[in-house]
């Protein structure tokens, strides 16, 4: 008798992931093994919840099978009491399962951009730190259908563009370090998966806290979607983010090949030539230009680029736009100059 179908589609789901990260890194599981490069190393960002522990579990699973070696590393945020003894139960889980190396590594979390923002900083940075440290070829996360749908709803409410829309990728970070195996998975699958296993799982008391966004829009914005509109809505709305990040990565890549073509001798963008282009490839290139003169690409909404397009369609004798990381961009003798003011 297999495997309950919801731990059957999670271990595929690792399973797919795995022979990616392997094929990126030259390795061909079915080779003989002395015709394998060493094996590579890839860790789970696990925080004790039935997604990630779902996700923990299929990797300590597969990854002997395709000759992976399989660790794990959580991450103390230090906001709630008791939080380093949670992130040590974690490490005890994890070690239980046969992930090795397991860490727990705190972090201390800001308030640039909000707390959520701010804890999602501070956890890709411990992250990436701890891939570097253990030389991992990738890091597993969690994240479902459902968090990809909670995500594009998001970027629709901020109004930044189909990109927003896009969600999160199935890869993503330098060198594509990052994997989410999980984005055509329910939520529900994961727990369920869980539960057959008979694994701990915690529930973060901060998703059921109104007074984060995300937890509002889980347990009262998507229900009343869902009563509104009827059963589909995450499914409708995954759908939506790859369909938007396909769109967005061939107005990308449409941008980065027009760039060059609207640049002077000298490197300056021409305004004459920006204007012949339609709005959203020279948008992607007024946004591109400006996160190289230094605008922090996180701090730079639509609506800054949209004042800096109004120098090309719009003008009439504008000054200066005081852009966020001191970038200042201005129109001058047929020029758009960016720049650090």
């Amino acid at each position: 008798m297999g495997p309950h179908p919801a731990v059957a589609a999670i271990r595929l789901a690792v399973r797919r992931v795995l022979h990616d990260i392997l094929t990126d890194h030259h390795s061909t599981p079915d080779a003989p093994a002395h015709e394998r490069p060493p094996s590579p190393l890839v860790l789970v960002a696990c925080s004790g919840g039935a997604d990630s522990m779902a996700l923990a579990s299929a990797l300590a699973f597969e990854a002997p099978k395709l000759g992976v070696r399989a660790g794990g590393v959580t991450v103390d945020h230090g906001l709630q009491a008791g939080s380093d003894l949670r992130a040590d139960e974690v490490v005890l889980r994890l070690r239980e399962l046969g992930l090795d190396p397991v860490e727990a590594t705190a972090v201390t979390v800001g308030r640039e951009g909000g707390p959520e923002a701010a804890a999602r900083d501070a956890r890709y940075a411990a992250l990436d730190a701890a891939a570097d440290r253990h030389g991992a070829a990738a890091i597993l996360l969690g994240h479902t259908r459902d968090d990809q749908a909670e995500t594009v709803l998001l970027g629709l409410a901020r109004g930044s563009g189909i990109r927003s829309l896009s969600g999160m990728a199935a890869v993503s970070g330098a060198g594509g370090r990052y994997r989410r195996p999980f984005l055509e998975l329910d939520r529900q699958t994961a727990r369920k998966a869980c539960m057959v296993q008979s694994l701990p799982v915690w529930d973060d008391p901060h998703n059921a806290d109104p007074a984060y966004t995300r937890s509002r829009l889980r347990h009262e914005g998507l229900p009343a979607l869902e009563k509104a509109l009827g059963k589909g809505v995450v499914e409708a709305l995954a759908r939506t983010a790859q369909l938007s990040r396909d769109d967005a990565d061939a107005l990308d890549a449409w941008a980065g090949r027009a760039e060059a073509a609207v640049r002077d001798s000298a490197g300056l963008l021409e305004c004459a030539k920006l204007y012949a282009l339609p709005p959203a490839v020279r948008r992607r290139i007024l946004r591109r230009a400006a996160i190289e003169a230094g605008a922090p690409a996180g701090s730079l909404f639509a609506r800054h680029i949209e004042e800096i397009d109004r120098l090309i369609t719009g003008w009439r004798g504008q000054g200066a736009i005081n852009l966020p990381g001191k970038v200042v961009a201005q129109r001058q003798g047929g020029r758009l100059v960016i720049r650090q003011g």
